[in-house]
């Protein structure tokens, strides 16, 4: 039995059913116990570190490894979670916006997000406040201040900038969204989405790319939240895939 196993997460699993669904296709796992060294969200994918058996103690060496990701932001709306899989709170009219400009004022921005600096917590995340998970304050509508904690990004890259039409933004959320099992709020969230777009069509909205490195607990949807808060614009994570855990890649 391997000690360490990296398996792809696909979008829409959790890092749970990744390792269910390894395990049912791997019989000689079955009763071999297992943990998965640090979480993805069910909309992000790409790599996960499996230990098995005695690894399983060492857990907590693996959850400080640097992480690798790429990434895009969706300009034009914000939600409670800071991706698709999320309530929509706020929403923009970017007809005035020009593409140049905008990918000009990004690069300017980045400054803010590399280095040393301190992030926010969402409230949809799995961080632990007076013995309560913080998601469940933000589905219970419970007040709860948010902690926050030092990270590190060694290197943020700015890809590239496209446009999308509100028809096939909606088409694409609705068709991820569904792949989620479990209870993330899904149906009221598409339900918002659908309201949101289906008056937004024929509008247009920005997608950027990205590529970073950065240290362990770093939030790259809380970047993507950050960045549009810098240039006055909503803005998610559209789309996040882990590419590279300390050497593992």
């Amino acid at each position: 039995m391997k000690k360490i196993l990296i398996l792809n997460k696909k979008e829409g699993e959790t890092p749970l059913e990744a390792l269910q669904n390894f395990r049912a296709k791997n019989k000689d796992y079955k009763d071999i116990k297992m943990t998965y060294a640090g979480r993805l969200d069910p909309m992000a994918s790409g790599l996960i570190l499996i230990l098995t058996g005695e690894e399983t103690k060492n857990k907590d060496k693996y959850l400080v490894l640097d992480k690798e990701y790429y990434f895009s932001v969706l300009f034009g709306f914000a939600t409670d979670t800071y991706d698709i899989l999320g309530k929509v709170k706020h929403s923009d009219i970017l007809e005035n916006v020009r593409m140049l400009e905008l990918g000009k004022k990004i690069k300017q921005n980045l400054k803010y997000f590399t280095g040393q600096f301190t992030q926010q917590y969402p409230l949809y995340s799995s961080k632990t406040v007076n013995g309560k998970q913080l998601f469940i304050y933000g589905r219970n509508h419970e007040d709860v201040k948010l902690p926050k904690r030092i990270v590190y990004v060694s290197y943020l890259k700015f890809l590239k900038l496209r446009k999308i039409s509100g028809k096939t933004l909606l088409s694409i959320i609705e068709k991820r969204i569904k792949k989620v099992k479990g209870d993330f709020r899904q149906k009221e969230i598409l339900k918002i989405w659908l309201k949101k777009l289906s008056i937004k069509k024929s509008e247009s909205f920005f997608i950027a790319s990205f590529k970073i490195k950065c240290g362990s607990g770093t939030y790259v949807r809380d970047i993507a939240n950050s960045l549009g808060e810098k240039l006055g614009i909503s803005s998610l994570a559209f789309s996040i895939k882990r590419t590279k855990i300390g050497n593992w890649r």
